[in-house]
């Protein structure tokens, strides 16, 4: 048996001449199988036919039986590399976009160009001038403020990232009062054993004390300072424990809590700048340095409290913060800076002490107590011998005339809260009864009384009667609808019955 394979190859051959040639090749070789006969040789073994006349001007049609030397399937194969590729005349897929694919374009081009003008809009409005009340507002806290476009727009651009670490609001106090209401300085606590300590076990669970002094301290400097509690807490934990320590709202002011501090990695700090106060009136008490690093030279750090027994840090500290009040020195952070790193208390009194012997001394240099009542003639010396002379009082001193008129004062305040303590009971009674009412009634009326700070207003003459009337028809239709649902529903249940049966 002999296979027989045909191969079909078509050149075109281009020459120079205008003429061509068109050459057809055909192609029969016998491959002999294993173990089969050679064929015989035939006069067709081997043929060659060449057209006399070609079909083309100037070219010539050749038909040709050999024997190929190369593959039949090389025109299938990859180019070469480094061969040039013939251009078929095709047309690009580029070129040929759907209109799904031109529309999705389109609308990529028209985004990125508003894009491009919001982000362009957006950085010349950034970049405008600073207003008066931002100057005011940056110039309280200190900040630097540029004047080119570009530190505007940075400085605004920047402002906008740090909203939710800032304070909830930009002026964290009213406006102080107008004189003589508003004191001169402004004393800021915390609360976290400062005031109080709270201890917790499983058998009492949380309970809180209060420090020994913190009544006297509260009520007596107030006099002196506008009291602000500024604590860490957030307000429904804190405000409990405030109105133990001032139930009558006589001694504190304002109360800031979590919320008006700064968010940072160490933690909430007291940033004093959105205090709206003036820092060189301001001083902050504190037990943690880390939530007045912002602050520093307006702080006083004092040891934390830990509940011990016969504590007198507070009152301790009085007369150097009495002393703050009454002289009414310009700027309070230098007198802290004096006082950094050591024991207030205990330096402040030193001070004092050698303040008043100076005083003494210069008094009785200039002759103090040399009169009538400093031993010379009296009557009473006649019948005494003389022998006993009588010291004559020692002058006060500017604080101490001060600080006897500041107890008079509290002694005074003091005694009218106990005499008319009855009155404030029942005045905060009276609210807090007010309040449970507005509670307990509709919702509507509940926000009204809260926004109002009051009772909702009572109803119209009628009013009554309309809402039972339209309580009663309500009722009516819920009970003709349910009857209807009734019906409905046995209705279909006999027809999904017959259903059933069919």
């Amino acid at each position: 048996m002999y296979s027989t394979l045909l191969t079909r190859t078509a050149r075109r051959v281009a020459v120079a001449s205008p003429s061509s040639r068109l050459a057809y090749s055909y192609s029969f070789s016998t491959i002999p199988n294993q173990g089969s006969i050679p064929p015989k040789n035939t006069p067709h073994s081997t043929a060659t036919t060449t057209a006399s006349s070609p079909p083309y001007p100037g070219g010539v049609l050749r038909d040709s039986y050999s024997c190929p030397t190369d593959n039949a399937f090389t025109r299938f194969a990859p180019p070469q590399p480094g061969t040039e590729q013939e251009r078929t005349g095709a047309k690009s897929s580029r070129d040929s976009l759907s209109s799904i694919e031109r529309r999705r374009r389109q609308l990529g081009r028209v985004s990125f160009g508003l894009f491009a003008i919001g982000l362009l809009s957006g950085c010349v409005y950034l970049g405008r001038e600073w207003s008066e009340d931002e100057l005011v507002l940056r110039k309280s806290r200190g900040e630097t403020i540029p004047d080119s476009r570009w530190g505007r727009t940075s400085n605004r651009f920047s402002s906008m990232f740090d909203y939710f670490s800032k304070p909830i609001w930009q002026e964290l106090l009213p406006p102080m009062l107008p004189p003589p209401h508003q004191k001169p300085y402004t004393l800021l606590l915390s609360i976290d054993d400062l005031l109080v300590t709270s201890t917790w076990d499983r058998q009492h669970g949380w309970r809180t004390a209060k420090r020994p002094g913190v009544d006297y301290f509260l009520a007596y400097l107030s006099q002196f300072y506008e009291i602000v509690i500024f604590t860490t807490q957030h307000h429904y934990t804190a405000l409990p424990v405030i109105e133990k320590l001032d139930p009558y709202n006589f001694f504190i002011m304002y109360k800031l809590f979590r919320e008006s501090t700064r968010s940072s990695e160490n933690g909430p700090v007291k940033d004093l700048s959105y205090l709206n106060r003036p820092l060189d009136r301001v001083i902050i008490l504190d037990t943690h340095p880390e939530h007045v690093v912002t602050n520093p030279e307006n702080a006083i750090i004092l040891k934390p409290w830990k509940g011990e027994s016969g504590d007198k840090g507070l009152i301790e500290l009085i007369p150097f913060l009495e002393s703050i009040g009454i002289y009414k020195p310009p700027d309070v952070r230098a007198i802290l800076k004096a006082y950094e790193g050591k024991n207030i208390p205990l330096e402040y009194a030193k001070k004092e002490a050698e303040n008043k012997q100076a005083f003494i001394e210069e008094w009785k240099a200039r002759g103090g107590g040399k009169g009538i009542s400093s031993g010379g003639f009296t009557f009473s010396s006649l019948f005494s011998g003389g022998a006993e002379k009588h010291q004559p009082p020692l002058p006060l001193t500017y604080l101490d005339a001060k600080r006897r008129e500041a107890q008079n004062f509290y002694r005074e305040e003091q005694k009218y809260i106990r005499e008319h303590k009855g009155e404030f009971d029942a005045l905060i009674e009276a609210d807090r009864q007010a309040q449970a009412n507005a509670l307990s009634g509709p919702l509507w009326a509940s926000v009204a009384a809260t926004l109002g700070g009051g009772a909702p207003p009572p109803p119209a003459p009628g009013e009554d009667q309309k809402d039972a009337e339209m309580e009663r028809r309500t009722e009516r239709t819920r009970r003709e609808a349910k009857l209807a649902y009734r019906v409905w529903g046995r209705g279909l249940s006999t027809h999904r019955g017959w259903e059933n049966k069919i």
